[in-house]
This record gives C-alpha cells, structure tokens and sequence, in this order.
C-alpha cells in the first residue's frame, strides 16, 4: 500500500508543479487537475491489483468493482484534497483503506509535499512514517484544537453545520479547516488536533482514516456515537478524552432550531 501511493504521488507531484504554473493562466488548470486525478487512480488499481489479484476496489473515479476474493476490497481515493491541488495549495494526500467483510484493518494515508506517510494496521498499532502515533492526551475542550470540513457551494446541508460550527467555536481554542478529511484524521491520530468533525464524507475521504485513528488510541463514531460512518460519511473523531464531551456537544447543537 505504501510503495503503491508513493509511486502514484511521484505523477501527482509532478502535475502539482504544472498547476501552480496553469493557476496564472485564464483557462486555469480544471482540466488538467481531473487528468492527475484518473491517472494517479489508474496507477494505483494497477499496483494493488498487481500485489493482491483478487481482491476487489471502491475508487472515488472509477466507482465500485468486484473481485474474485469476496472478502477484501480497496477503497481508495486518488487524490484528496482536489480544490485544494486547483488552486495551487500545497495540502492533498492518497488514501488507501484495505476493508476485510466489512471492516477496515490497514489503512496508509501519504501526504507527498511534505514525505509523510501516516499508516495502521489492525492491532499492530499507527505510525508516522517510523515513529508510532498516539492522540494527543488533552483533557479540556477549552485546550482543544479542532478539525471541520465546511460544506461549500452546491453541497451539504448549510445551516445544520453552522449549527455546530459555532457550538465548538463557543468551546474550544480554535477550529481549523484545511480541506483533506484523511490528513484531518491522521492530524487528529498524530495529536496535532484533539479532534475532528464534518457531515457527507464519501467512503474513500475516511476508510484509511478510521483505523489510523483507533490504532492511535482515539475514538471515531458517528454523530450519534455508533460506527455508520462509512454508510452516512458523518464523522466525530477524538482522543479517548474528549471524544464524549464533543459528540454530546454537537449533539446539542444539531438538536437547535436553527439547525433544523
């Protein structure tokens, strides 16, 4: 999975460098962006499907594909953090989630800008590149420093996120929204946020995610505390601390009139 996405990121990394160049241009760089994103996917179905024969895929470009291994699937998103790539921001990652029957048990997320490889494995632990991973050990939402996705033109329901945009702002030392929900989780893994939420994920945004942060020692749920996430793609994730105090308050908040 690892040698997989830094191969892929070699291609993005180098498109990356004709982006920022396309950015001055009036055309812009859309095209071009949509061309790195099928061509880093392709290269990564190439390279999976060439260690693992049978097993089948969930890509963010290419949809669903059966193998003949009914038990494993891929799921793998190519290119997160597309608008921020766009526009010349040098914040994206690859995400790829090995799912066995349903559950996720390794999962390498790589952020190619910088050379960080964030990784799990069900029961042997996450890693940051060699260094293991743990939460961040804060006991107070008011220490908190919290991740969020906010919903943009065209998508996610407006109102109900402002909802709990401004019941965490109230609470916490700060909320930052950096545009790549599987970096959001690894951050949240690696102790760099306390946490993390944001509604209408896709499963490729947050398979990887979800094992890298429970193998760091966080807590990841849906808003009502169960484990839909991958069905409903609403994500709470936390250290093993804080993971209560911010789904009761973002359960407070979603319970508003304005929210509704």
């Amino acid at each position: 999975m690892a040698a997989a996405a830094r191969k892929a990121a070699r291609g993005l990394i180098r498109d990356f460098g004709e982006v920022e160049q396309l950015q001055v241009s009036v055309k812009g760089p859309g095209d071009f962006v949509s061309a790195a994103d099928i061509k880093a996917e392709k290269l990564l179905r190439a390279e999976l499907g060439k260690a693992r024969p049978g097993y089948g895929f969930l890509m963010e470009e290419s949809g669903s594909e059966a193998g003949s291994d009914r038990h494993h699937r891929w799921i793998v998103d190519p290119l997160d953090g597309t608008t921020n790539f766009l526009h010349g921001v040098p914040h994206f990652a690859i995400s790829i989630g090995l799912e066995r029957d349903g559950e996720i048990i390794a999962g390498v997320i790589y952020e190619p800008v910088r050379d960080e490889m964030f990784w799990a494995e069900k029961g042997a632990g996450a890693f940051h590149n060699d260094r293991r991973l743990r939460v961040s050990a804060r006991r107070h939402l008011a220490e908190a420093l919290i991740g969020t996705g906010i919903p943009f033109l065209g998508r996610g329901d407006h109102a109900r996120y402002l909802a709990t945009l401004n019941a965490v702002m109230a609470a916490t030392s700060g909320v930052r929204r950096l545009g790549v929900a599987s970096l959001d989780l690894a951050y949240v893994a690696a102790g760099r946020f306390e946490g993390f939420w944001e509604f209408g994920l896709k499963p490729w945004d947050i398979a990887a995610g979800i094992l890298i942060v429970r193998e760091a020692g966080g807590y990841i749920s849906d808003p009502s505390g169960g484990q839909g996430m991958l069905a409903s793609g609403d994500v709470i994730a936390a250290n093993d601390h804080l993971h209560p105090a911010l789904v009761l308050l973002l359960k407070k908040a979603l319970q508003e009139p304005s929210a509704n």
